[in-house]
């Protein structure tokens, strides 16, 4: 015979918990899954981070650091921003200049974009003499004021569709490299580049205050 199991109100009881406890559980789970989709607000950005190379052709990441006497000529550029202002090299002489190359549908462009503005408050909060330009190297105007007010970028950013100022930057910025961020030193020379996604903000920091310190010291 087998044997005769009685289910008593203490059991049920601890069942019913259990049950209850996954029921919870599911939904915490669910509920967290709806708060992490809500706050992707960039699916490209979240794509690259995700590992996906699709649609865009980038460096790794990698810094490059010149040494002040291996550094080339000083660098001559001129543009028009998107507010429709003339900038140029010879605006920027005395000061570090950090030179990011980008373009709105580039989703680790869009990726390292609230980085490179957080640098850029921080380095002007400090009172040093750097500076920040974005050379959009492929959209209308229009594309590229989005693109910042939805990442609150508001250093200025030239427009380069004619491809005049990458030619400039040509040994520098390798075709189709983007995004590229290039850190030129007082004299207007090529003292850094990140090749690819600046991977943290520190590395970018700590790369503009080495070239400050030459000024300086």
């Amino acid at each position: 015979m087998r044997p005769v199991t009685t289910s008593t109100p203490l059991m049920r009881a601890s069942l019913m918990r259990t049950r209850l406890g996954r029921v919870v559980a599911i939904a915490s789970i669910a509920a967290l899954t709806a708060s992490l989709a809500a706050c992707s607000s960039d699916p490209l950005a979240d794509q690259y981070r995700a590992g996906s190379g699709k649609n865009y052709i980038a460096g790794d990441g990698s810094v490059t650091e010149i040494l002040a006497e291996n550094r080339g000529a000083p660098i001559v550029f001129s543009g028009t921003t998107i507010d429709d202002q003339p900038l140029s090299a010879a605006d920027l002489v005395g000061r570090v200049v950090v030179v990011n190359f980008w373009y709105a549908g580039c989703a680790p462009c869009r990726a390292e974009a609230p980085d490179l503005q957080a640098v850029y408050q921080d380095e002007t909060a400090a009172g040093e003499p750097v500076t920040f330009v974005g050379v959009n190297v492929r959209d209308q105007a229009a594309t590229a004021t989005s693109f910042n007010k939805t990442f609150g970028i508001t250093y200025p950013t030239l427009t380069d569709q004619s491809g005049a100022i990458q030619l400039a930057f040509a040994s520098n910025v390798p075709p189709n490299a983007v995004p590229t961020t290039l850190i030129l030193d007082a004299r207007g020379r090529v003292a850094a580049r990140v090749l690819g996604a600046i991977a943290d903000r520190s590395i970018l920091t700590s790369l503009i205050n080495s070239v400050v310190a030459e000024s300086t010291s």
